[in-house]
């Protein structure tokens, strides 16, 4: 049984669920989920989360991602991309200049509307379902936030009309759409031709396995190599050890008092407790026991001064 965070790079050809199956074989377990769908044509970084960090997939979901997109003007496609039928094909007059004064329109917030070929649902039906029944239903409007586009490329715009560039957004940015939505602003169209997830949260491209690379270091009893643990996703916060006199409790998802706080940590390579900070009102803390288990993420109250679960990790 393994627990944590794998950071894949999810190769072209697989879907996420896909990468999920191939691992529950490889690990051999079933308590394995995915932390954001990518296009089956599409590679890079999935954060793919085994055991107790199952617990952690709704988390990493909302984190900011980053990708690098090549888009091609003057076509559209069904899918939004160049995978699909070709629906329209037009002439592309694009400066570099022109290019960039409309890319910038999309940094900020803006109101995506989510292509038919997506896993969304409408009525209780996947839009990418009523799609391949030929069928189009009308999407609500979806709030994106798109830190920044960077154009990394353009020197083709002109002769193959295809430009690259590097995007910083909330989850539930398609990119294919952003693509689409570039183009007609343009006035030209435009589909997506390839997608790269670079990042995910804290997990960036060049630290990504492939599923084969996996595989190889568990037949050579190296997965811990790879595998993050749990408790690595809220390194940011301050922890706690807790006392050997209170683990009872603590295996049994109870809460705890100040008192029951061990005010040395027995390993000088873990933090030492910041008391100014640790008793505010929502404070939020890693517990260990004093043998280094990781219990989960407690938060104080102040008025009950006390810590109470607020995401459980052990198990036994």
């Amino acid at each position: 049984m393994y627990n944590g965070l794998i950071n894949v790079y999810k190769e072209a050809g697989y879907t996420s669920n896909d990468v999920v199956a191939r691992l529950r074989g490889i690990l051999k377990m079933r308590k394995i989920g995915h932390t954001g769908t990518l296009d089956p044509d599409a590679v890079g970084v999935l954060v793919v989360c085994v055991g107790n960090g199952t617990k952690l997939v709704e988390m990493l979901t909302d984190h900011d991602k980053e990708y690098i997109a090549v888009c091609r003007l003057g076509v559209t496609t069904d899918t939004q991309d160049m995978s699909g039928n070709i629906l329209s094909e037009s002439d592309v007059d694009v400066t570099s200049e022109r290019l960039r004064e409309v890319v910038k329109r999309f940094v900020g917030e803006y109101d995506q509307i989510p292509p038919m070929y997506s896993a969304i649902k409408v009525g209780g039906k996947k839009l990418y379902e009523l799609a391949r029944a030929g069928k189009e239903v009308e999407r609500k409007p979806r709030r994106v936030s798109i830190p920044s586009i960077t154009i990394l490329d353009d020197s083709r715009l002109s002769s193959d009309h295809i430009f690259t560039m590097e995007i910083k957004c909330s989850k539930g940015t398609y990119i294919r759409t952003l693509c689409n939505d570039i183009g007609e602003a343009l006035g030209c169209g435009a589909a997506m031709e390839h997608l790269t997830r670079t990042c995910v949260g804290s997990f960036h491209l060049d630290t990504a396995v492939t599923l084969d690379e996996i595989e190889k270091r568990r037949d050579e009893g190296r997965l811990d190599e790879i595998i993050y643990p749990t408790e690595s996703i809220f390194r940011d916060l301050d922890l706690c050890i807790i006392k050997d006199s209170h683990r009872r409790l603590l295996e049994n998802g109870n809460g705890f008092k100040v008192e029951n706080i061990l005010k040395e940590t027995p390993d000088d390579e873990m933090d030492h407790i910041d008391d100014s900070e640790l008793y505010e009102d929502g404070v939020r803390v890693r517990v260990y026991s004093e043998d280094k288990t990781f219990f989960g993420i407690y938060k104080y109250d102040k008025r009950l001064e006390s810590f109470k679960v607020e995401k459980f990790f052990y198990q036994p």
